[in-house]
């Protein structure tokens, strides 16, 4: 990548990893808790957002090997599951807030992607980019890895069974990081996340259509 593809990856990543935190956050209010408006964290301001690992040493070290896949992370909004009204279902609703505002990121740019069919070259492929780390987004944070928000979903289905299952599933992000280092190292992220990626692209943007993938 050039430095402009560079800067535009980082403008673009910055502010989806953005929308996905502020959904949690704005999630877990509307369930009853208050935790992140109250911690400031309900803003397009980046810099509360920006963690180093997660917004740049992650997207920086996965542009210097190369990966197929390009994906960072913003500091998770803070939330206090225990002022839900409903702990099991509102860890679903306050889980699936990140993913889903990124699927809608990615289908609202698809529809301008379709509806522009004449615009330029790099209209095409900020588009493009912006449809793909969206749906990598989505598809990353689903995976049933701690500290990932498919890890809480996993965890909250658990609870239904057994609420020790739960809290030993939670308990497991302290070695979250561990986990996810292991998993991009052998390549098994790659795996979980290419395929529907692929198909979930050329759904939405049509076979046709060059992915780079």
């Amino acid at each position: 990548m050039d430095p402009i593809s560079i800067a535009i990856f980082i403008f673009i990543l910055l502010f989806s990893i953005i929308f996905h935190e502020i959904a949690h956050g704005l999630m877990a209010e509307r369930l009853g808790d208050t935790t992140a408006r109250d911690a400031g964290r309900l803003t397009l301001n980046p810099v509360p957002h920006i963690d180093l690992f997660g917004s740049i040493l992650l997207p920086a070290f996965l542009l210097l090997v190369n990966s197929p896949i390009l994906f960072g992370a913003a500091k998770p909004v803070p939330v206090d599951f225990r002022n839900l009204r409903n702990l099991k279902w509102g860890m679903i609703l306050v889980s699936l807030a990140g993913p889903a505002t990124n699927f809608l990121l990615a289908i609202v740019a698809a529809i301008v992607f379709r509806m522009l069919p004449n615009i330029s070259e790099l209209g095409q492929g900020l588009l493009i980019q912006t449809i793909s780390l969206n749906l990598v987004l989505g598809l990353f944070n689903l995976i049933p890895i701690p500290p990932l928000d498919g890890s809480k979903i996993l965890a909250s289905l658990f609870g239904f069974l057994d609420r020790n299952w739960m809290y030993m599933m939670l308990s497991l992000e302290r070695f979250g990081f561990i986990i996810l280092i292991l998993f991009l190292y052998t390549g098994l992220i790659q795996f979980m996340i290419v395929p529907p990626l692929i198909f979930l692209l050329k759904f939405l943007l049509g076979p046709n259509v060059p992915l780079g993938l």
